[in-house]
């Protein structure tokens, strides 16, 4: 029996022993895309007026990173039929049978309410409702009916990736800003070109999956052109924060050179379209564009968080 038949019993595993290893658990919870939201979310924390005690957004912090561990697990444990049928993915742990999907399944929903509610009551109920809406958001909406619906599944969809620093700032201050809101709308906006990238490289991937992604379903031309135009609309959006007096002019200056960089590897992978220099390019703007996100967001921490922390860590222990 073929492994996507298996999957189409998600829910049991039944009759299987799990071989999961600790570090197969890990695996379901993403953790390379768990830093970047750690560090948005952080970054919405600090940037909020008032702060918040470090203790509090410590725990915060923690619980959304480990709701965004299980929106992973609850993708891995949905995707896995597609999973198995991609190189990239194969060896997950569900395709590859150390987990099994019924145990995927409970891991991401204990975890799920576990975030939420932890957060809830360390911080506020609004910064939980809109935790839980998040891996709503990315389980279900993306998850389970954009990614097999519409070649525009990355672009609705990532809006999941781009609520933590909303989440965070809501954290801190138990309402929502437009400084976090302009936070959203960047992560927003670099999520099509940063993923398209590498769909460009893995669309037999996805064509033989049956996922619509942009290459496969519109084609490279049109995905080519797709991300010269979100790459020159992100430029000056990543720059917002200092135009609008929330970064120094440091932010602006990384965030004028870094989307530049975005502009000119979108151009390369809008010239370059044939063989190995096609690939190249595109693999390359995917590179900036971690390195591009990873900056802005490095740098708004710097400036507005160690000082401002230890500060209140020093009042807090004093009073």
């Amino acid at each position: 029996m073929s492994f996507v038949s298996e999957q189409d019993d998600r829910f049991s595993g039944a009759g299987r022993i799990s071989n999961a290893h600790p570090s197969d658990y890990l695996a379901l919870l993403k953790p390379r895309v768990m830093s970047l939201v750690v560090l948005t979310a952080l970054a919405g924390m600090v940037i909020a007026p008032q702060g918040v005690h470090p203790v509090i957004g410590f725990a915060a912090l923690l619980a959304i990173a480990v709701g965004a561990g299980a929106s992973g697990a609850l993708n891995m444990w949905y995707d896995a039929d597609i999973d198995a049928l991609m190189g990239r993915t194969a060896q997950r742990p569900i395709p590859a049978g150390r987990v099994q999907p019924g145990e995927a399944l409970a891991f991401g929903l204990v975890l799920s309410v576990l975030s939420v509610f932890t957060l809830g009551v360390l911080a506020n109920w609004l910064a939980a409702a809109l935790l839980a809406f998040t891996i709503f958001f990315y389980a279900v909406i993306y998850t389970m009916w954009l990614k097999r619906w519409t070649p525009q599944n990355i672009v609705i969809g990532g809006a999941a990736g781009a609520f933590p620093p909303v989440v965070g700032y809501a954290a801190a201050t138990g309402s929502v800003s437009l400084e976090s809101l302009v936070l959203f709308a960047i992560i927003f906006v670099w999520t099509p070109p940063h993923f398209w990238a590498l769909a460009l490289v893995k669309s037999e991937d996805y064509a033989r999956a049956g996922v619509p992604m942009m290459p496969n379903a519109l084609g490279p031309d049109r995905t080519r052109l797709e991300i010269l135009v979100y790459s020159v609309v992100l430029a000056p959006l990543g720059a917002a924060p200092w135009l609008m007096g929330f970064a120094s002019w440091v932010y602006g200056l990384v965030a004028i050179v870094g989307g530049a960089a975005m502009i000119h590897y979108a151009i390369r992978v809008w010239r370059e379209r044939e063989g190995d220099a096609a690939r190249k390019a595109s693999m390359s703007l995917f590179g900036v564009s971690i390195l591009y996100l990873f900056a802005l967001f490095i740098e708004l921490v710097v400036e507005n968080g160690p000082a401002q922390a230890l500060a209140r860590l020093a009042q807090a222990i004093v009073s």
